[in-house]
């Protein structure tokens, strides 16, 4: 199993998305700290009904808490877009 994957299954294990996209941004990170330890750079958009009500930090510290197990080794740094249904919604228009 690949990163992405790792990091899909955990994330839909403990959020239920809606929506979830993963995209390893580590090729643009060459040479990083982070990037010759091996660990990789992702931005992660997801959509969960878990988010309702939630300010901006407690999703993120939710998506996190769910990866914890991969970081650092796995993941040096992740850009999170976490969105409730209807924020999701409204963006399609």
């Amino acid at each position: 199993m690949d990163r992405i994957d790792t990091i899909r299954e955990k994330l839909e294990d403990a959020l239920s998305p809606l929506h979830l996209e993963i995209i390893d941004e580590s090729h643009h990170h060459a040479g990083h700290a982070g990037a010759a330890s091996g660990a990789g750079h992702f931005n992660v958009t997801i959509v969960s009904g878990q988010f309702s009500e939630q300010s901006p930090i407690a999703r993120h510290r939710l998506v996190y808490l769910a990866v914890d197990a991969l970081m650092p080794a796995e993941i040096h740094a992740l850009s999170i877009k976490a969105l409730t249904p209807e924020e999701f919604e409204s963006t399609k228009d």
